[in-house]
Formats: C-alpha cells, sequence, structure tokens
C-alpha cells in the first residue's frame, strides 16, 4: 500500500512539475518573440495567470464526444510523459521506447481530434487536419534517425539511448552525428508547432484552430497539455542527442537552451502553408536523413 501510494505520489509530482516548467518555457518564448519584434511583451510568468483564470471561468460543452477528445488528449500526453526520463526522474521510462512515445503522442493528437470534431466548428477541424497532416510529415525523416540510432546503439529505449552517450560531451550524438542533430532540431521546430510550422492554429486565418471552440476549463486544459508535450518533446531530443543529465537541474538547462534556440530560429521565418510545410520534411530532411542511416550502417 505504502509503495502505491509513493508511486502516485511521484506521477502527481511529476505531473505538476512538468507542467509548472512548460508554462515557463511558454512564458520565456513569448517575451522572446516580443524582443525580436521590438515588444516589451508580456511577463514571463503570464501563462501561470492564463491558467488560473481560464479555470476561475464558466466553459460551454459540445457534447461528450467534446469532452472526451479534451480528456484524451490530456490523458495520453500525460502517459507519455511517464516513459520519458527527466534527468534522474525514470518512472517507466526504463522500459519505454522511443516508438512507444512516437504512438502514444498520436493519441494525444487524436484525442485533440476527436475534440474539435466535437465542436462542430468548420475551423477547428480545418486546424486539426493541418495539424495530423503536419504530424505526418515530420514523423517520417524523425524515425529513420531513431531507426539509425537503435541500430547504432542495439537498443530503442530512450533510458538506453541516453546512457550510450556518457562518459563526456564529446560522446554526445551532437558531436557524433551532428547532421542528425540539426536535422532533428529541425523537426523539433516543427513538432512545436513554431514557425514557419504553425500553420494549424494561424489565428488571422483560422482563429487559432483546433482550439477555436474551446473556453474556461477546456482551453485551460489545453494549454496543460501543450505544456506538458513541449516537455516532452524537448526531453526526447536532449535525450537522444545531448546525453541526458544525471539530474533534473542540468536537464532542465538543457530543454530550455534547445527551446530558446527553437523560438529565436522560429521567429525568423514567415509561415509555411501545410503543403509546403509536408513537401519540405519530406524532400532535403528525408532525404539527408536517409544518407545518414546508411552512413551509420555501412
Amino acid at each position: 500500500m505504502i509503495n502505491i501510494l509513493t508511486t502516485a505520489l511521484h506521477f502527481i509530482g511529476i505531473t505538476i512539475f512538468s507542467a509548472a516548467l512548460g508554462l515557463f518555457f511558454m512564458g520565456i518564448a513569448r517575451k522572446i518573440v516580443a524582443r525580436i519584434q521590438k515588444r516589451y511583451g508580456p511577463p514571463i510568468y503570464q501563462p501561470y495567470l492564463d491558467v488560473i483564470k481560464l479555470f476561475g471561468k464558466k466553459a460551454i460543452t459540445h457534447g461528450f464526444i467534446f469532452d472526451f477528445g479534451t480528456i484524451m488528449a490530456f490523458g495520453g500526453v500525460i502517459a507519455t510523459l511517464f516513459f520519458v526520463p527527466l534527468g534522474a526522474w525514470t518512472l517507466y521510462s526504463l522500459n519505454g521506447t522511443v516508438v512507444l512515445i512516437i504512438y502514444l503522442l498520436a493519441i494525444a493528437s487524436l484525442g485533440m481530434a476527436m475534440g474539435t470534431v466535437g465542436s462542430g466548428n468548420p475551423q477547428a477541424s480545418i486546424g486539426i487536419s493541418r495539424a495530423l497532416t503536419q504530424m505526418l510529415g515530420y514523423e517520417l525523416p524523425y524515425l529513420v534517425i531513431l531507426f539509425g540510432l537503435i541500430y547504432k546503439y542495439q537498443t530503442s529505449s530512450v533510458f538506453g539511448l541516453a546512457q550510450a552517450q556518457a562518459g563526456g560531451i564529446m560522446n554526445w550524438n551532437l558531436f557524433t552525428y551532428p547532421v542528425a542533430t540539426v536535422l532533428a532540431f529541425v523537426i523539433l521546430i516543427g513538432m512545436t508547432g513554431k514557425k514557419p510550422f504553425d500553420a494549424m492554429i494561424a489565428p488571422s486565418e483560422i482563429g487559432s484552430g483546433p482550439v477555436v471552440e474551446s473556453g474556461g476549463k477546456y482551453l485551460g486544459m489545453m494549454m496543460l497539455q501543450k505544456s506538458i508535450t513541449i516537455i516532452v518533446e524537448l526531453a526526447l531530443f536532449v535525450n537522444l542527442f545531448l546525453g541526458g543529465a544525471d539530474n533534473i537541474l542540468s536537464f532542465s538547462i538543457k530543454m530550455l537552451i534547445v527551446w530558446i534556440l527553437a523560438t529565436m530560429v522560429g521567429s525568423l521565418f514567415p509561415r509555411f502553408k501545410i503543403e509546403e510545410g509536408v513537401k519540405f520534411f519530406w524532400k532535403w530532411p528525408l532525404i539527408i536523413a536517409i544518407i545518414q542511416v546508411l552512413f551509420i550502417i555501412y
């Protein structure tokens, strides 16, 4: 009974920490974009205020499918979090594989798709269709890179791939396979929905797409889902290419550096059309990823 209670407290603690850290990263991103555009921007703690305000407001539901899709999306990303090592916090990540993590992230996206269909708003449907189409675009070159690393280190465990880079900074895949790291970084920009790969939200075109019909606690839950998703995607990149970390502080600093770089790079480009984004991922990133894997094999 004590072990079950301890495990439950670990799950709750890691979920709360990841959501809080993700909101902090979102605040930093808004501040960086504002400064690049020569604006002052909102305070870094603004996302926390937004979540508190949203959960204090009344929300309009659009039926069972809308509610279930929102819960499925939120639960899917939390389940994914438990299979990703966060420094010394491992939970189920000792048995978690990169393929499983990609699959669980897809479940979260499908949950959001279910919720948008339940809302009945065509702008929401357009937004989620763009998101799923873009996911199809970046996942192919990403999986090619991952299979190359799996072949190299003979393990598909995220924890095992991080441990394979132990022994010093020069053992990181950042220096062993810099081309694969750069490709994964570009794909990370697409995964996090930053420019130029933000056509799925496009406020000036489709009113923020998937969340256009969400308000109150629903929008607050989606903000928390987004914050945890950011941590999952950054943690996966840090484990695979930056050697992970032995403690949560070092791990968080690595994630923050990658997040700041992704935000700054994304702020320099205009938005791609959704078909342009898919063509981009299926062209140079995919071709170079295949060449990189052939280099690893032979």
